[in-house]
């Protein structure tokens, strides 16, 4: 973990805020929790997110060991992007944010669409 982390938090969810901090952090985590993804595939289902944003957040996400990046075949030029088991560990969470968004989203006056992406086996939705 290369990240610098405060030493001491006044609870435990004021830590996992500090890993996760930003709202960027979490939509990737539930893209990649449903299955492995390829960069240009996680890019396309967050179009509000940069290219340096997306960039910066993968890298974060590595170095604080939530996913890793994987070979795909024989290419070095094909990776992946997938959860590790710290990361695994975070589904509880990121279903219950879900399906927070989804039973409340209505109240907030706001619509929740999932981004369509047919070319990565119907990873558009991030399930619970």
């Amino acid at each position: 973990m290369a990240r610098v982390l405060s030493k001491t938090y006044s609870c435990p969810t004021a830590f996992t805020l500090s890993v996760l901090g930003g709202k960027w952090k979490t939509v990737v985590l539930s893209y990649l929790k449903e299955h492995p993804l390829r960069y240009g595939e996680l890019r396309r289902l967050t179009p509000g997110l940069s290219d340096k944003m997306l960039s910066e957040r993968l890298k974060e996400l590595e170095e604080d060991g939530l996913i890793a990046r994987q070979v795909v075949e024989a290419s070095d030029a094909v990776m992946t992007y997938a959860l590790t088991a710290r990361g695994q560990s975070l589904g509880p969470a990121l279903c219950a944010l879900y399906e927070w968004g989804q039973a409340h989203a209505e109240e907030y006056g706001v619509k929740c669409e999932a981004a369509d992406l047919t070319s990565a086996s119907d990873a558009g939705r991030a399930r619970c």
